[in-house]
């Protein structure tokens, strides 16, 4: 078994835009298995000293690190932008632990970018990967990426992990939008479903990864929060659940923009739609 941060092994690339869609792997010590994740490196200007702004992008439920940077024509406006993409996996793998695939809203694919208490699930420490582990690593192995320029988005579970990360390290990201998050997860079944299985039956515990419950402790937000939402999403109302957030928001006076798009699903047809919008959101924000 491999051991310690060693560095990420490249295990392809692909010309997009000018710029690579690079794949790598790595062993992560957080996690205890081996990850892979995305980088979109932008074409690089003529001076050497340039470096990247980022964006990660946390995928959704059944996603990998793969759906966003095949499905979503986010390069395109990452280019002409210089904004580096950044999309890691949803959860640990390869791990075998009893249940961890048999279902597809909890387990394998589907971490809720927390840490999971419960013993049974202890490699589950999604939160960490993302806020300390992937940025070390980055940090230390492409210094051609600023990650003290970073932002933050994600659709639906990646919403969720996008905006609860997001209000607890407001020192960390300059902005952050979604797609479609799971904004309460402590009143949808697929939260709770998670939250039981993962933090146990501490509703405390569960607070910590609520962006509606977060708002009102860390709402000196300055930038706009972005959301997109589709209103033929048919997991709208028993879900996602937005206006709950849009209320929470407006009680602490959080600049939020939630998006109510006539017609549009849950799917990536709806996200391919709108990210150039968010790519230029987060692009901004990077003072570029």
């Amino acid at each position: 078994m491999e051991g310690g941060n060693k560095k990420p092994t490249e295990i392809s690339s692909t010309k997009m835009f000018d710029g690579y869609n690079k794949r790598y792997k790595h062993y992560s010590p957080t996690l205890g298995c081996s990850m892979t994740f995305y980088i979109y490196f932008p074409p690089s200007p003529s001076s050497h000293s340039h470096k990247f702004p980022v964006l990660y992008w946390l995928s959704g439920l059944t996603c990998s690190d793969e759906n966003f940077i095949v499905k979503s024509g986010a390069q395109r406006v990452a280019s002409s932008e210089g904004v580096a993409l950044i999309a890691p996996d949803t959860s640990p793998r390869g791990l075998n632990v009893e249940g961890e695939s048999d279902s597809w809203d909890f387990g394998v694919g589907a971490g809720f970018y927390l840490n999971a208490t419960q013993a049974k699930w202890k490699n589950w420490q999604m939160y960490d990967y993302i806020v300390k582990e992937l940025p070390a690593l980055i940090s230390e192995n492409f210094p051609e990426l600023d990650i003290s320029r970073a932002s933050i988005s994600g659709h639906s579970m990646g919403g969720h992990g996008a905006l609860t990360i997001y209000l607890k390290n407001l020192d960390k990201y300059k902005s952050v939008s979604a797609f479609a998050p799971i904004v309460n997860p402590i009143n949808c079944p697929w939260g709770q479903k998670a939250f039981t299985n993962y933090l146990g039956e501490n509703k405390a515990a569960w607070e910590e990864y609520d962006a509606t419950f977060l708002i009102s402790r860390f709402n000196n937000v300055a930038a706009t929060i972005l959301i997109d939402q589709g209103d033929e999403d048919k997991f709208l109302q028993e879900q996602l659940l937005p206006h709950k957030f849009e209320e929470a928001c407006r009680k602490v006076n959080v600049p939020l923009l939630l998006r109510m798009q006539p017609g549009y699903d849950h799917s990536y047809y709806f996200i391919a739609t709108f990210i150039d919008d968010h790519i230029r959101h987060h692009a901004q924000a990077l003072n570029l």
